[in-house]
């Protein structure tokens, strides 16, 4: 079992940062991937990036490629998004999940932490 706590989520102005985190539970977070997905009022939850269980694999949405950045450290649990060159269009709430292999598909991923608001202002 692998509970997540995301934060950092807020409202920021276009053309800001935000960096936001996920705390992960239990002992076996370094045999997990991660990744990031984010849902829009009114859409449907959709990828955003993903990296491996060490890291070694980042993969990302065409649109934030080259503003955003997943990162992990596996001796904190922990994994980033830093988000940066925010527009209007990437406000949604945040969420990150777990599963055992990496994927761009929300429903192959085991465990989904409970999401942070991110507000991008124009």
């Amino acid at each position: 079992q692998v509970q997540l706590l995301e934060s950092g989520g807020g409202l920021v102005q276009a053309g800001g940062s935000l960096r936001l985190s996920c705390v992960a539970s239990g002992r076996t977070f370094s045999s997990y991937g991660m990744g990031w997905f984010r849902q829009a009022p009114g859409k449907e939850r959709e990828f955003v990036a993903t990296i491996s269980a060490s890291g070694g694999f980042t993969y990302y949405k065409d649109s934030v490629k080259g503003r955003f950045t997943i990162s992990r450290d596996n001796a904190k649990n922990t994994v980033y998004l830093q988000m940066n060159s925010l527009k209007p269009e990437d406000t949604a709430v945040y969420y990150c999940a777990a599963n055992t292999q990496g994927s761009t598909i929300p429903s192959t991923y085991d465990y989904w932490g409970q999401g942070t608001q991110v507000t991008v202002s124009s």
